[in-house]
């Protein structure tokens, strides 16, 4: 950590031990008191967890680590399961809302009584000022949630200092209005991105939000009670959430990125749920492992694993060219390789298990012949030269993937070369298109097909920012037009058509596969479920952890 960075925390930490202190409830010690030691919380029954480290936890500024977003903040409205096991949309802070008949005006009442753990109360302008700080603030990465608001392009443009589409009814009511109908509202709420803050909090310490425990306030189940980044996160119930003290005491995390640590951890007894996901070739000593056979669960990832192409970048500018790059890929073998075949190959945007997936979607096959035919045709017969980037943080499996990729592109004559990037640059420069292939992920948010290709295709901006650079206006158009369609079916229906158009026709980018998702889970553990759409991390208000069996 830089002196810098270490002597701005250094002046912050003492903001909020004198004047600028975090408000507590009545019965709780004074912010200003002895910072609490991990030491000195009692994790008996705790459910013990590892995760790799975390720079933030702040919802609005990270895609990726939501276990505080998931357990220490809670949304207007979550995404449940119905005893069909189909996703449904429930309240949670929001106890009802209602929608006008042009689909364009959502009027929410909060639930009485809900509080912040520091004691403040939950009321609209809570939500208003969430709502503008996630278009505002200069480290928010998910400021697209909110672009289908009135006044949303405004406000992140920073031509005005609020938000048009919000407007507070009373303390608890409060009206959205959208700029079009759109009929994904409700589902991109469940996201963790949309997570509740606390306005009063956020006034004070907002350079602190995300980064130190103490600053970290929600509604939800847990507290964020101890972070020593680096080393250990604690959370504690929240005794007095609105939804009830959950089951789980508490969850204990280890901050341990090496694969080979976190599978010692288990072995050991140190841990009670490791996620196979990162472990590589151990995963399956896990899987085969007939000591482990009971303890094994597993889940569909909703999420895509694909190659941006560039189409900015020649000659990936020329149709011919992606979809030789296309067939060139044995991607059956790749996932074999990677996740030893545990997933589904994918042959457009939208995932098994999303709502909107096509089963009867054409097949992408290999076929280098076919290949090295569009090469020659496009003018490339003897090849041509081509970079893979990939970040330096990147996941072992994500680093093999592009070195298969690279092996196979140069079997069809593409001189392909991997460039490992310090993490940074490598971000910074796939959102200014600067790099001509990277491999990706992306991961449910929300059970809607917009959440896919919107975020991807939606606009030349959004395209832009993910490293892709599409270009036809047109089919933008539509993707942005297809929100508006108020009928479930016809909605789904345009989705698949412009799926169709843009990896099969346009070869806008290379699907490869979604995964199937393991975790190994202790014997202590009871009612430990994988989220919906397969996030590593999920709620854990309802786990039971039983020392008598650990």
């Amino acid at each position: 950590m830089k002196w810098t960075r270490l002597a701005a925390l250094f002046c912050a930490l003492l903001c909020l031990s004198g004047a600028c202190a975090l408000r507590e409830p009545e019965q709780a010690e004074p912010v200003k008191s002895a910072p609490v030691s991990a030491a000195s919380i009692d994790t008996t029954g705790f459910l013990r967890l590892v995760s790799e480290n975390m720079e933030t936890v702040d919802p609005q500024c990270t895609t990726e680590f939501y276990l505080v977003a998931l357990n220490v903040f809670d949304r207007l409205v979550e995404l449940k399961t119905d005893a069909n096991g189909e996703p449904v949309i429930a309240p949670s802070l929001a106890e009802s809302w209602e929608v006008s008949e042009d689909a364009l005006t959502y009027r929410f009442r909060l639930r009485e009584g809900v509080r912040f753990s520091n004691g403040s109360a939950l009321t609209a302008s809570d939500v208003r000022f969430t709502f503008e700080r996630l278009l505002t603030h200069p480290k928010s990465v998910n400021a697209i949630l909110m672009m289908s608001v009135l006044g949303a392009q405004e406000l992140y443009d920073g031509r005005t200092d609020s938000l048009a589409g919000f407007r507070e009814l009373d303390e608890l009511t409060f009206e959205i209005t959208l700029c079009e109908p759109y009929a994904a509202f409700l589902d991109w709420l469940t996201a963790p991105g949309a997570s509740i803050l606390d306005e009063e909090t956020l006034y004070r310490v907002d350079n602190l939000f995300g980064i130190y425990d103490r600053a970290t306030i929600g509604t939800g189940s847990f507290i964020l009670k101890k972070w020593t980044i680096g080393r250990q996160m604690i959370l504690t119930a929240n005794p007095n959430c609105w939804a009830g003290a959950p089951r789980c005491p508490g969850v204990e995390i280890t901050i341990q990125s090496d694969a080979e640590s976190q599978l010692t951890l288990f072995e050991n007894g140190e841990l009670d749920i490791l996620d196979l996901d990162g472990l590589g070739g151990d995963a399956d000593y896990i899987l085969r492992n007939r000591e482990y056979a009971a303890n094994i669960r597993s889940g569909q990832r909703i999420g895509i694993s694909y190659l941006t192409l560039n189409q900015s970048i020649p000659p990936l500018n020329d149709v011919r060219v992606r979809k030789a790059l296309q067939y060139a890929l044995d991607r059956q073998t790749i996932l074999d390789a990677a996740y030893n075949g545990h997933g589904h190959l994918e042959n457009g945007i939208f995932p098994h298990g999303l709502k909107g997936f096509n089963p009867a979607l054409d097949p992408i096959p290999y076929d280098p012949e076919r290949a090295r035919a569009l090469l020659a045709e496009a003018g490339y017969p003897e090849g041509f030269a081509l970079e893979l980037a990939v970040s330096a943080d990147a996941k072992q499996a994500t680093r093999d993937i592009v070195e298969i990729v690279a092996y196979m592109w140069q079997c069809v004559g593409v001189r392909a070369e991997v460039r490992v990037m310090e993490a940074s640059a490598y971000a910074a420069q796939r959102r200014a298109g600067r790099l001509a292939v990277c491999a990706q992920g992306w991961t449910a948010d929300y059970d809607d097909p917009d959440n896919f290709i919107y975020t991807f295709f939606g606009s030349g901006a959004n395209s832009l920012y993910r490293g892709l650079c599409y270009s036809d206006e047109a089919v933008m158009s539509r993707v942005r037009a297809a929100r508006d369609i108020a009928d479930e079916q016809a909605r789904l229906a345009e989705y698949r058509a412009l799926e169709q158009k843009i990896v099969q026709e346009d070869a806008a980018w290379v699907p490869l596969f979604s995964r199937v998702h393991y975790f190994a889970v202790s014997d202590r553990v009871k009612n430990f479920e994988i989220p919906w759409n397969g996030w590593s991390f999920g709620f854990y208000r309802e786990i039971v952890v039983d020392d008598k069996n650990g």
